[in-house]
C-alpha cells in the first residue's frame, strides 16, 4: 500500500504543511500567554502577597 498523493481534493503535502503551521501557531499563541502570565504575577507578586498576608494575620 502506498502513500496516498491526495486527500479530499488537496495535496497531502499541503495538508500536512497547513497542519504544521497551526500547531506552529498554536504554540506561539501559549508562549505569549505564558509570558503575560509571569509579568502580570511579576509586576503584582508583592501586593498579592501582602494582601494574603493581611487576610491571614485578621483570621
Amino acid at each position: 500500500m502506498g502513500w496516498p498523493s491526495k486527500k479530499k481534493g488537496g495535496d497531502v503535502h499541503q495538508i500536512a504543511r497547513e497542519e504544521g503551521q497551526a500547531l506552529v501557531e498554536y504554540a506561539l499563541i501559549l508562549a505569549l500567554v505564558a509570558v503575560v502570565a509571569i509579568v502580570v504575577l511579576t509586576t503584582l507578586g508583592g501586593d498579592i502577597k501582602t494582601e494574603f498576608t493581611n487576610i491571614a494575620n485578621q483570621l
